[in-house]
């Protein structure tokens, strides 16, 4: 995977940084391949072992009036089906109602609960600031799903004595070394990753989402165009195609002990 950063902005170096497993939580069904998937399909073909966790069943979503009573199956088995398509078979689910996720201690505590059972490198969320420049990526449960995520990681994942019936059922405390956040303002953007070789597995992920896309063509421009746009922001060359995140150092060599 090549990556690329403004470096005196970035704390991530990936030519020191081992990434072995991969946890991603996103509110609904197509997030994860909106905002990371040509991430996550470089980071599958290098032999990383990543994992979905997603909060809602997306009941909420689609456009067809006549397809209500199948809408979650219907979204839980694109989900299924991008996710295979980028090397990812690994998926769990909240069951929180679309458009009512909060940042509550039950999603806190399922947080946690998960992050401890695969203790993995990165933890790859939704951003919990809005985005106000383009404010359809700051949908409300995109937001809760991001605060949920930041409230556990730090301290409740690492401390020993949060939600203490997570302990005493063996999943104990956890010290995560990375937060990935995207889907946030342009301005706490600190890394990019050139997806140049993945854009094809992502826009293939995506049109996997058929109940979410009224308009396939103009879906398919815009992810094009966006992702030239973060390339340029990144500083690539031109032509390429990049994703962007806020990468949070949570637990590092200047860590200081304590919650």
């Amino acid at each position: 995977m090549s990556t690329n950063a403004p470096a005196a902005q970035s704390p991530f170096d990936p030519d020191h940084t081992r990434i072995a497993r991969v946890l991603c939580f996103t509110a609904h069904p197509d997030d994860i391949d909106f905002g990371a998937a040509g991430t996550i399909a470089a980071w599958t073909a290098a032999g990383v072992q990543v994992s979905y966790c997603i909060m809602t069943d997306g009941d909420a979503g689609g456009f067809d009036p006549e397809r209500r009573a199948e809408i979650v199956r219907l979204r839980t088995e694109e989900q299924q089906h991008a996710a295979a398509l980028v090397g990812v078979t690994d998926i769990h689910y909240l069951h929180q109602r679309d458009g009512y996720l909060e940042a509550s201690h039950e999603v806190i505590r399922d947080v946690v609960r998960l992050t401890r059972q695969i203790r993995p490198d990165v933890v790859l969320a939704m951003h919990p600031e809005r985005n106000w420049d383009r404010i359809q990526k700051s949908h409300p449960d995109h937001l809760a799903a991001g605060e949920a995520v930041t409230r556990a990681v730090y301290p409740a994942l690492e401390n020993p004595f949060a939600y203490p019936e997570l302990a005493a059922a063996g999943l104990e405390a956890y010290k995560l070394p990375w937060l990935w956040l995207f889907a946030g303002p342009e301005d706490r953007e600190n890394h990019f990753v050139d997806i140049t070789g993945h854009v094809e597995d992502k826009l293939a992920a995506i049109h996997i989402h058929v109940s979410q896309h009224p308009d396939v063509a103009a879906m398919e421009r815009t992810v094009r165009s966006l992702l030239l746009d973060t390339a340029q922001r990144g500083g690539l060359a031109p032509g390429r195609s990049a994703e962007a995140f806020h990468v949070v150092a949570v637990n590092g060599q200047g860590t200081i002990a304590g919650f």
